[in-house]
């Protein structure tokens, strides 16, 4: 078995699991949950199946609709982070079709494929992390005391050692250099730890960042767009790595070399066939406002079959072997989507699902439709979530010596004059709450540390009224609000 598939029963969230671990913070919308929690966990059974037909099991990938604002992408975005998978977020209007300059749909392959290598070689410093602490805690030693060299003879004192410090006189009588070296070392090592030192400069000789120009190449097919060829690796490094040296401070170069430390360290060609089989077995895209790219029926029926409509046919021919499974060349191999978790999202307000190609409509099997957020959902946004804007807010004024509490009837005013706006204006779902909850305690943001440095606040009903009064009243006013 291998570390992936280790990795992948390990952790084996039940369905039940997954939708407790996406309550913690979506709202409502049970169905989607539901949806994406079996198809999170038919990745685990098919990574366990018996292997004579475990390349036959293939992934059902889902279409959310609903409108803006309800929870499609936070959906997609916490299912990836619990599956600790490689995940990314397309918009579909950005991809034109191939033989038009601008992104083709393949490119969302390769950013995928560039974000999993990066979590894995993430993870493979992380456990590097404390090697090369100890070869950086050396480092930085050689440089304030310099280990004696073999024939180095008697010296005053070791190059790099302070002479005047009075951390230790030095006496060639008493001992050897090397002796008084490590006993000096030794000193040295205790206050670098204890962060007595970091304070002082030192001067690291570190790789120049500064790296080659990147050559971007557009064509009529597209498969060379965004594949950032980098000047310098197709030349091989002839020059080498150059070093520059700088002075700076023990504590930031402790995090400079650290870096560069475990990037020695890691096994970069590891990493890279690990993040190529993770994202073939595990990836997850997810394709926004694919409703943007469907033709709508009411130019279907006028029979124009023109413009722009041949360009998002275009665009949804091209995703299609791509959704179906296919071979993608990118800059570190090839990779397969078979196995590849496709989750379309779109509000359908124009068009309908039925209004995408009939080939791509059979790519995504499961759809889900999202309820629109009542006043009630709303009201449990604001208290439920773990990442709660309330909880946002609270957190930021605490850090300034102020405590802040919202009075359940505050709470449950917020919520009314968030249903009510969107209902009058137009409806962008829980990204209303943003905006209220900004106009709401704005005077209050620009007031702390200022005019308040400390002390609890209580925002209550009549604060709410007093401050989003005109909001609610004036429609002019509030369509100017995101």
């Amino acid at each position: 078995m291998s570390t992936l598939q280790k990795t992948v029963t390990q952790k084996n969230l039940t369905p039940q699991q997954i939708v407790a671990a996406l309550n913690k913070y979506i709202v409502g919308q049970d169905d989607a949950k539901r949806s994406v929690s079996i198809a999170l966990r038919n990745r685990w059974r098919r990574m366990n199946a018996d292997e004579e037909i475990r390349d036959e099991i293939l992934p059902n990938n889902i279409l959310l609709i609903g409108p803006t604002g309800v929870g499609k992408t936070e959906i997609a975005r916490r299912l990836a982070k619990l599956a600790e998978a490689p995940f990314i977020k397309v918009e579909a209007s950005k991809f034109t079709e191939v033989g038009y300059v601008g992104r083709d749909v393949e490119s969302m392959i390769r950013d995928l494929t560039d974000i999993a290598i990066d979590m894995v070689k993430t993870e493979m410093r992380e456990r590097v992390e404390e090697e090369a602490r100890e070869i950086v805690e050396e480092r930085i030693l050689d440089i304030l005391i310099p280990p004696v060299k073999k024939n180095q003879g008697d010296n005053n004192s070791s190059p790099g050692f302070d002479a005047n410090s009075t951390d230790q006189d030095f006496n060639p009588q008493s001992a050897s250099d090397k002796e008084l070296n490590e006993r000096t070392r030794k000193k040295f090592r205790e206050k670098l730890r204890n962060g007595e030192l970091d304070e002082r400069e030192i001067e690291i000789e570190v790789q120049k960042s500064s790296r080659s120009p990147m050559m971007q190449v557009f064509g009529p097919q597209g498969g060379m767009e965004e594949m950032g060829i980098n000047l310098q690796d197709m030349l091989g490094n002839m020059g080498g790595q150059k070093k520059t040296k700088r002075k700076v401070p023990i504590e930031e170069a402790r995090e400079i070399l650290l870096e560069e430390e475990a990037e020695k360290l890691i096994d970069h060609e590891s990493a890279v066939q690990e993040g190529l089989e993770r994202v073939q077995k595990q990836g997850i895209v997810f394709i926004d406002e694919i409703d943007k790219v469907a033709e709508s029926s009411n130019n279907s029926k006028g029979g124009g079959g023109g413009g722009p409509d041949v360009s998002r046919q275009g665009v949804q021919r091209d995703m299609l072997p791509i959704v179906e499974g296919s071979n993608i060349s990118t800059k570190h191999g090839m990779v397969k989507t078979d196995h590849m978790l496709f989750i379309g999202s779109g509000a359908f307000h124009v068009s309908k699902p039925s209004d995408l190609i009939p080939e791509l409509q059979g790519r995504f099997p499961i759809r889900v439709e999202l309820n629109s957020l009542t006043e009630e959902d709303f009201f449990d946004i604001l208290t439920q979530p773990k990442n709660a804007l309330t909880k946002q807010y609270q957190a930021m004024l605490k850090s300034e010596g102020v405590d802040i509490e919202f009075t359940e009837d505050a709470l449950k005013e917020v919520a009314s004059i968030a249903a009510q706006v969107n209902d009058r204006v137009e409806n962008i779902g829980a990204r209303r709450l943003h905006t209220i909850l900004s106009s709401l305690l704005d005077e209050l943001l620009f007031a702390v540390p200022d005019d308040i440095s400390s002390g609890d606040i209580t925002i209550d009903k009549d604060y709410v009224n007093k401050q989003l009064d005109d909001l609610v009243k004036d429609k002019d006013l509030s369509q100017y609000i995101l």
